[in-house]
């Protein structure tokens, strides 16, 4: 599932509503650091030879053509958000790109948030967490509390340290919204203790002001993976929204 163009949709989406979608990565192949068994996008390795990443010029030019069509034709946006095909914090643009978008949104479309969805792995660069801490709905994803199991699910590229990520994050003071996909496959059990035992610690010590629990929608690259529902979801954090947490859950 390729986004094709720098800017696509609006889709709606589970968590964010009328999401205008951003895609900071080649607009033919994914450019990712993890390689996720659930990634609606594929495998790494079977996207295409297009390696090239937009400027920030056009993003912005893409971004304010569409932002125009969307007013001149009266369709909503709730959301500006940064997902595509892989890890949008990889474009070295990615902090012009941001301050860019937000200077369109309060041109255009004032009441929308900026959201950016991102695996993480790269808060500890300075002026990348800068841009994040601009955006309205900086959404981090950990899915697992240590290497071993996030080398299961998420299979990133070499260097991957979770206590780096998580050390990170707290730069944020709680200001951001924590994301988890749950799931079964041949190998790993978001339910199994290992995993929700230690995910609840790292929860509890960055105290993200949101928490978003969601399975698969899409079709997967791997095989045989087994979504939750919302009620087993819901028992499985259910420690955690009685001790006040907010938590969003998504079937």
């Amino acid at each position: 599932m390729l986004r094709e163009d720098t800017v696509f949709g609006p889709i709606h989406s589970r968590r964010l509503g009328n999401s205008l979608g951003m895609n900071l990565l080649p607009t033919e192949g994914k450019f990712c650091n993890f390689d996720c068994i659930y990634c609606e996008c594929g495998w790494n390795k079977d996207g295409r030879n297009d390696q090239r990443l937009p400027k920030a010029a056009e993003v912005r030019e893409a971004l304010e053509t569409k932002l125009i069509a969307c007013q001149q034709q009266g369709t909503p946006i709730d959301s500006i958000t940064f997902s595509g095909d892989g890890e949008s914090t990889l474009n070295p643009d990615f902090p012009q790109i941001i301050d860019d978008t937000l200077a369109l949104r309060d041109k255009y479309f004032p009441q929308a948030k900026v959201s950016v969805l991102s695996n993480a792995t790269r808060v500890h660069i300075p002026a990348v967490f800068e841009a994040l801490t601009k955006v309205d709905n900086p959404i981090m994803k950990i899915d697992a509390p240590t290497n071993e199991l996030i080398a299961k699910i998420n299979q990133p590229a070499p260097g991957y340290d979770v206590k780096r990520v998580v050390e990170a994050l707290k730069q944020f003071k709680g200001n951001f919204v924590l994301q988890t996909m749950m799931l079964r496959s041949r190998n790993f059990d978001s339910a199994s203790p290992e995993v929700v035992n230690g995910w609840m610690e790292i929860v509890r010590e960055l105290r993200p002001r949101e928490i978003m629990v969601y399975t698969i929608d899409r079709p997967t690259p791997e095989e045989g993976l087994q979504k939750f529902t919302e009620t087993e979801m819901r028992t499985l954090v259910q420690p955690l929204i009685d001790e006040g947490f907010k938590i969003q859950i998504r079937g």
